[in-house]
């Protein structure tokens, strides 16, 4: 098995003008988020810089294009649609994978004005074909998207959570579900990527951002394994390994789409992994496309060349 297969991953684009929004829209939790935006986030996530990412892949062309959540600020139906346009511009719901993070969740929203605007984006393949839509993200995920010699798996922990909180959480049904499509996707020997919004590995970020039930998701890697899980969430790129009984599982996180960068470790960029098997599991080149104020452009910034065992029985 020769094939190599190209992924791109996003996140976090925080894709919002904020404007003309009404005051009722404001009376919960949105108001913090608002003055936030107000102060200032509007400022760091900038349209321009995510323009340019959309640019660069043009020229980098990926195989597939996975986004990790936060497309949106506070949820709100028009932040929805315009996160849809630029989904179309990103490719065709088979070649871009969506899965929500905590901002498109800040407060409980109605389905058919929200996240049914991208349904096509987040269905299983099984789904496409003619399966019934979910209408939240407990039937909807995981999903399941297999693409050459890649599993993409991707698990929701977008909750509505108290103010000042951002935490997320997996969920009972959705860990039941992820086992068996470990199982399954493991026999069929394929390069399986777990895609979630929040850091699994303790430490990454804050305990106001954690995901809550981080040891029983971690719980279910350790007993069936992945090939490799990418996140969003922090704002930073981040490699932590997760240690399970059949082997060690890199997770990487990636920075927001869209942030000009108070700190250069802060600022936007996405990754390409380019993967193949090979006798001892799997070859993978990693490499970090970063936006450059300067050029106003994405260059490349680094790139690492990975050897990842499969999976011990």
């Amino acid at each position: 098995m020769n094939e190599t297969f190209t992924l791109a991953h996003l996140s976090d684009l925080h894709l919002s003008s904020l404007n003309d929004v009404k005051v009722g829209e404001l009376l919960n939790k949105r108001i913090f988020g608002y003055l936030k935006w107000q102060l200032r986030r509007r400022a760091e996530h900038r349209r321009e810089v995510l323009d340019a990412l959309l640019h660069n892949l043009k020229s980098t062309t990926p195989d597939h294009i996975a986004v990790t959540g936060d497309l949106t600020h506070l949820g709100l139906p028009r932040e929805f649609r315009e996160a849809r346009n630029v989904l179309q511009s990103l490719g065709s719901p088979s070649r871009v994978t969506v899965i929500p993070g905590n901002h498109d969740t800040y407060v409980s929203t109605d389905w058919n004005s929200t996240f049914a605007l991208w349904t096509d984006y987040m269905l299983s393949d099984e789904a496409h074909l003619g399966a019934k839509a979910g209408t939240d993200g407990h039937t909807t995920f995981p999903s399941l998207r297999i693409r050459g010699i890649a599993a993409l798996i991707g698990v929701s922990t977008a909750r509505p959570s108290a103010p000042l909180l951002a935490v997320g959480s997996v969920g009972r049904v959705q860990l039941q579900k992820l086992e068996k499509i470990l199982v399954e996707t493991g026999k069929q020997r394929l390069f399986r990527v777990v895609l979630i919004h929040h850091p699994p590995v303790d430490g990454t970020v804050s305990w106001r951002k954690r995901l809550t039930d981080a040891s029983a998701f971690r719980s279910v890697l350790d007993q069936h394994g992945v090939e490799l899980i990418l996140h969003g969430h922090a704002h930073r790129s981040s490699l932590k390994h997760l240690e399970t009984t059949v082997g060690t599982v890199p997770a990487i996180g990636v920075p927001s789409a869209s942030a000009l960068g108070r700190t250069s470790s802060r600022r936007a960029r996405y990754h390409l992994y380019r993967f193949k098997a090979n006798p001892r599991g799997w070859e993978m080149v990693v490499t970090i496309m970063c936006y450059s104020p300067a050029q106003q452009a994405f260059t490349e910034e680094i790139e690492k060349h990975v050897v990842l065992p499969r999976p011990r029985a």
